[in-house]
């Protein structure tokens, strides 16, 4: 298979697992928006613990998805921003939220027909 590496079973796999988890397409989308800094990603996602969202920070910028500018000051000043690269997720981000919404309303029809 022309595809495969010695991670990746394809590419999908590969794109899946870039922003696979319960925050990372949320971050993503709260960065399309805009930069912002880690206390107002925090705030800006309710129920993210500070651990988790460094974490999924720190994958994010691993993946060249997301920039992390350190300012110098006191104290210090770090903002986080989308690559051009995190960027070019929005129309996939775009088509997930489309296919979640489907789902979420046949679930919800499902469950008034009971």
């Amino acid at each position: 298979m022309p595809y495969q590496d010695e991670v990746y079973g394809c590419p999908a796999e590969a794109a899946l697992h870039m922003i696979s988890g319960k925050w990372k397409p949320r971050i993503i989308h709260e960065l399309l928006r805009g930069t912002k800094r880690f206390g107002e990603l925090q705030r800006l996602l309710p129920g993210i613990s500070r651990h988790v969202l460094t974490t999924q920070l720190r994958e994010l910028e691993a993946d060249r998805i997301v920039a992390r500018t350190v300012y110098p000051a006191v104290p210090p000043k770090v903002e986080y921003s989308l690559t051009d690269f995190g960027r070019s997720l929005e129309p996939v981000l775009e088509q997930l939220v489309g296919v979640g919404e489907r789902y979420m309303l046949s679930r919800k029809h499902e469950a008034e027909k009971e």
